[in-house]
């Protein structure tokens, strides 16, 4: 049975009350203090200190010391008054019982409504947070859209620059084309006068062709023998056109061909590249030095369940090729069912940094890197970065309904509201 503690004293003022319990030993880690709007409680066993005040106070603003053998309370008043005594005149065993449950009830009540005000204000705080971070994000695509729309104007001035400058010279060069054209026909008129008065002047000076003299005769043809001969038209014939075979589906003309191109580059010398000349990789059959071989070996292991022999074949392909962005992208789907996250990351990230430059030709892999990094994240519970990637995959592919869903799903975690089932 406790020992109840009645030698203690108070005092007071206008706001406060002091209270000093002597309790020989008491510490702060052993003893048990509830304070309640009229009651306090000490209990240090073997003894117990209890009071059911007479007004009441305020419990959120009072506090206690422990220390040297004595517990010290400061109590705020409710109300501003000086008490004429402590406690109540008669308490007995059965209201101290029920001033005792009730303040209990009180007090978890209040922690309760305590816990609830926390998680409500934690959630304004992260809807809060959500909101000024897309806003950021708004504002920063807003930024690049308006820079965007300059670039695009400046182009467009630029262009209409260049027809202008280029309308200038092909006019200036028929001038020039038309003053030459111009000339040659004077030129040419001048000739031909020329020639005729050359002509007049020969007829005059010579002879009659049709007469006989010296027993000689003129030739009649001669002017004839002078005509242009003009040739035959030629022969009908087809022309073979041969079009260049190209790689991507899309036309020539709607294709970004450097990116292509470079694209083209780099797959070709991923293809190239070999390192079976490492020594450790010298025992291996001559099917097992092929990174391709390597990588259908695990995707069929892949599919059988057994992604730990998977990650091995990947990770051999990866030896003797570094530059195959796809041995990344399957030894990451091989780690997330491992639950291996980081190192699903860093092969997801890895495999998006060789798809580049982005080209239709790679548009699903990239899709497939974006959606396998972002799980990785949110399985990490980092869900902004994780609905990045998702809001990344759906750019590739906005008509995709299973990332949409997704998508939608880590928002509303974001959000603090349980996603739909």
């Amino acid at each position: 049975m406790p020992l109840l503690v009645k030698d203690y004293t108070w005092d007071q003022d206008e706001s406060q009350v002091f209270i000093t319990v002597p309790l020989k030993g008491v510490s702060a880690r052993k003893a048990d203090i509830f304070c309640a709007e009229d009651y306090i409680k000490v209990n240090f066993p073997p003894f117990l200190f209890e009071v059911v005040l007479c007004a009441s106070i305020d419990e959120s603003k009072s506090s206690a010391k422990v220390g040297n053998g004595v517990v010290i309370f400061t109590l705020c008043k409710k109300e501003s008054a000086m008490w004429q005594q402590l406690t109540t005149v008669e308490v007995n065993k059965e209201k101290l019982q029920n001033k005792r449950e009730n303040a209990v009830l009180a007090a978890q009540e209040k922690a309760q409504e305590a816990i609830k005000e926390k998680t409500i204000k934690k959630r304004e705080n992260e809807k809060y947070s959500l909101e000024k971070m897309m806003k950021i994000e708004e504002d920063n695509r807003k930024q690049i859209e308006e820079l965007k729309e300059q670039e695009r104007r400046k182009a467009t001035e630029e262009l209409e620059q260049w027809k202008l400058l280029k309308q200038e010279e092909e006019e200036l060069k028929r001038k020039e084309e038309l003053k030459v054209a111009r000339q040659r026909a004077e030129a040419e008129k001048r000739r031909r006068r020329r020639k005729e008065e050359n002509k007049q002047n020969s007829a005059s000076q010579t002879p009659n062709k049709h007469s006989v003299k010296g027993g000689t005769t003129g030739n009649i043809f001669t002017e004839n023998s002078k005509e242009e001969i003009i040739p035959a038209p030629r022969s009908s014939g087809n022309i073979q056109i041969h079009f260049t075979p190209r790689v991507f589906p899309t036309a020539l003309r709607e294709s970004r061909v450097a990116e292509e191109e470079e694209w083209l580059g780099k797959q070709a010398e991923a293809r190239r590249a070999n390192n079976a000349d490492v020594p450790e990789l010298n025992d291996l059959k001559e099917e097992e030095k092929n990174p391709d071989w390597l990588k259908d070996k695990g995707n069929k292991l892949f599919a059988l369940g057994d992604y730990l022999a998977a990650i091995n074949a990947y990770n051999l392909g990866i030896q003797l090729n570094n530059k195959l962005p796809v041995l990344y992208l399957n030894r990451a789907a091989s780690h997330l069912k491992l639950r291996n996250l980081h190192k699903a990351l860093e092969d997801s990230s890895k495999a998006l940094d060789l798809l580049t430059p982005a080209v239709p030709d790679n548009a699903n892999s990239r899709l497939k890197a974006h959606v396998r990094r972002g799980t990785a994240f949110c399985e990490l519970e980092l869900y902004v970065e994780g609905l990045q990637d998702y809001e990344a995959a759906l750019k590739i592919d906005p008509s995709n309904k299973t990332i949409q869903a997704d998508a939608e799903k880590i928002r509303q975690v974001i959000q603090g509201t349980p996603p739909d089932s």
